[in-house]
């Protein structure tokens, strides 16, 4: 069997991403299938993540939070954060701006993805805040974009972080959020 290059691979665009069935993602044009369906914890915590935005969000009217919708970065590149914050983005159809605050929930089987392909995307976007959340530990690694290069800010498990997304000033209390989980 001949083992083809990067470059040799199919190309993909986001008109052919939309016609296709199941979940996936596209990363320059290579398309991802995205891991099963994800387990009650993971589901769990993108809720308490959510839930505690959506009531933080009530009085910003220009942000929204949004559980794995597509981000149509460009034609070549489509991924489905599992938590966002987008602000000023009036497309109806998918995320069309980069959003301000993204949270993955790392599972093993998305490990290698999140920390490694997706962070490099985030960054390079100018995602203001990455959060990676690893389930089997509680710890919540926060990353802020500084001219296009995250720096960690820190690990946390019962402290609250404040965001500053510039429409609205927001924090989480991992505390708050962790707590069903303990």
């Amino acid at each position: 069997m001949v083992a083809l290059k990067v470059d040799e691979l199919p190309s993909y665009t986001y008109q052919d991403y939309k016609w296709w069935g199941g979940d996936w993602e596209l990363i320059d044009g290579i398309p991802y299938a995205m891991a099963p369906a994800s387990v009650k914890k993971h589901q769990k915590l993108m809720i308490a993540i959510s839930s505690h935005f959506f009531e933080k969000l009530k009085e910003c009217k220009n942000c929204e939070i949004l559980i794995e919708e597509d981000w149509k970065i460009d034609e070549k590149n489509v991924v489905r954060p599992d938590v966002s914050i987008v602000c000023n983005d009036s497309n109806p159809n998918f995320i069309a701006k980069t959003p301000k605050i993204i949270f993955e929930i790392v599972s093993p089987s998305t490990a290698l993805k999140d920390e490694n392909i997706k962070f490099r995307i985030y960054e390079q976007e100018g995602v203001k805040y990455y959060i990676l959340v690893y389930p089997d530990t509680l710890i919540a690694k926060v990353y802020k974009n500084e001219n296009f290069q995250y720096k960690k800010v820190g690990e946390f498990d019962m402290e609250t972080y404040e965001f500053d997304i510039d429409e609205c000033k927001v924090d989480i209390s991992f505390d708050d959020v962790f707590k069903p989980f303990r």
